[in-house]
């Protein structure tokens, strides 16, 4: 029964993305609304919650001292860690983190990472013995799908509102003194996710598209407009020419989108 639901819904979907339309009415490269604060986890050094649509997710950040990568001795540790809450959705099962957590965590990592978001020297205390590790925790608490572009954004809006904690080190240990800074950020990357339904390109998928697409493609842009990150999903594909098509509309999404961060 669900198999013939879903090949009606494909076949609605289809239907009205050939004519440049969708399910609510956006056009197809149109987002849902999207609502954003900060600061609202009062015990974490940084904190940001998104709505996109009825997508929603919550990103916490922490900051404590660890060893840095051997490869990397002068630069501080970036974390991120997904959680898809059960009650988020029937889908999600309590436990250890799944794939497809795995890979949530990966994309906001890697987009992070690559544009180098985080002045990570800055995070260096001891080249080589100690730096701050900055923790990245998402959680997701209401899957309407595009959880990437959702939780991408919920981990720079709680980034850009981290603290650190002010400090000195004495005899070789770290002291935490009175008062904060701000963690240092040099870029502000934006994700920009979408989907291939009947060979159209549609922007921010919601859970019913994501359900028909033929396959996934997430950019991830820095301030420059330059592409960070590519992560494709789906077992479909993507054109060469769909895929500079869909950069091409990132960037211009991605300068929409930082407007929010106010960055």
């Amino acid at each position: 029964m669900s198999s013939i639901i879903t090949r009606v819904k494909q076949k609605q979907i289809a239907q009205l993305i050939a004519k440049g339309k969708r399910l609510d009415d956006r056009e197809l490269t149109d987002y849902r609304e999207i609502k954003l604060e900060q600061g609202i986890i009062e015990r974490a050094e940084g904190s940001a919650r998104v709505l996109l649509g009825k997508t929603e997710v919550m990103v916490g950040t922490k900051i404590e001292t660890g060893e840095p990568f051997p490869d990397t001795p002068n630069e501080g540790v970036l974390t991120v860690n997904a959680e898809l809450v059960p009650l988020a959705s029937s889908t999600f099962e309590p436990g250890p983190p799944d794939e497809n957590s795995i890979e949530l965590a990966r994309i906001v990592d890697r987009g992070i990472r690559e544009s180098k978001a985080i002045d990570t020297e800055k995070l260096c205390i001891e080249p080589g013995k100690k730096v701050f590790v900055v923790f990245v925790d998402v959680y997701v608490l209401n899957h309407d799908g595009n959880l990437i572009d959702a939780s991408a954004l919920a981990a720079m809006a709680a980034l850009l509102n981290t603290k650190m904690p002010n400090y000195e080190v004495e005899e070789g240990e770290v002291k935490l003194k009175s008062g904060y800074t701000p963690l240092p950020m040099k870029k502000c990357p934006i994700t920009i996710t979408f989907a291939k339904i009947n060979d159209k390109l549609i922007i921010d998928p919601c859970l019913e598209e994501e359900q028909v697409m033929d396959a996934r493609i997430s950019i991830a842009i820095d301030d420059d407009g330059n592409i960070c990150a590519i992560q494709k999903g789906g077992s479909g594909y993507f054109t060469q020419e769909q895929v500079l098509e869909a950069a091409e509309i990132a960037k211009e999404k991605a300068e929409e989108m930082r407007k929010k961060l106010n960055w």
